[in-house]
């Protein structure tokens, strides 16, 4: 079974190269998460996704943000947000699903974290504040069998980005962004990716332009697992597919897709 994470930077801009991809793929993916939605609920392509067979959970929010589940495997229960509607969730970031069937007591998480901004910015500081609020959120998982996947908007090593010098102390490597991710992955998370290709470096994500061509990116999309997901995790990888093609116009981020076998 597959469960994928893709940034698709516009669900309604980028659904015929998504389309495109689950063909291509010969729809593999049983759990497909997308964030940066950029539309309300009302505005997301449902028919499409049904007619491939899946059920879709989402929380979308107008011209920005908004995160989507669609699963082929039954769902049993579905929480949207991490405050209850409270003041964190102004800005639909997270949705969570319960899976049922074969996969029944698998939890996935949906994640679309902050941006945030140049140091002691507004943006900069809701970031870290937000990530605090997401690990207070997570922290009663650990004992699940939960995979947590999406864009968390942090580079966590100076091998996840191109030029480590370059790009030092600036979005997404700053130390302290760093330490606000390492704090969720310390609330008893694995990231996936570093656990089963240590050593090896991959991007997810490309500015426009010749980025791609020259692999001038960043790694800030991610599936962290629980123990108990670790352990039936069978493989992690990202497809370049879908951010090569030149038409239909690709997302900036690549898919990436975690193997698990119950």
């Amino acid at each position: 079974m597959k469960i994928c994470s893709f940034n698709v930077n516009s669900i309604r801009a980028r659904l015929p190269l998504l389309l495109d991809w689950l063909g291509h793929r010969g729809d593999d993916i049983d759990v497909l998460c997308l964030q940066e939605l950029k539309t309300v609920d009302e505005g997301f392509p449902l028919s499409e996704f049904q007619a491939l067979g899946y059920h879709c959970e989402l929380y979308g929010q107008k011209a920005f943000n908004g995160v989507a589940i669609c699963s082929r495997l039954p769902v049993v229960s579905v929480t949207k947000g991490i405050d209850a509607g409270g003041e964190w969730d102004k800005q639909r970031r997270v949705i969570l699903v319960r899976l049922g069937g074969a996969a029944g007591g698998i939890t996935v998480v949906n994640v679309y974290a902050p941006h945030g901004g140049e140091r002691a910015s507004e943006k900069f500081n809701y970031k870290l504040q937000w990530y605090e609020k997401f690990r207070e959120y997570l922290s009663t998982m650990a004992h699940e069998t939960a995979f947590v996947v999406g864009d968390f908007n942090v580079a966590r090593y100076d091998e996840d980005v191109y030029d480590p010098a370059a790009l030092k102390d600036t979005i997404a490597t700053m130390p302290e962004e760093r330490r606000a991710f390492e704090n969720v992955i310390d609330s008893g998370f694995t990231d996936v990716f570093s656990r089963l290709c240590p050593g090896r470096r991959q991007f997810t994500w490309w500015a426009y332009g010749a980025a791609i061509w020259r692999d001038q990116g960043m790694r800030i999309d991610y599936a962290l697992a629980t123990a108990q997901a670790v352990n039936i995790t069978k493989g992690i990888g990202v497809d370049l597919w879908p951010r090569r093609k030149k038409t239909p116009t690709p997302s900036d981020h690549a898919p990436l897709i975690v193997e698990f076998q119950i």
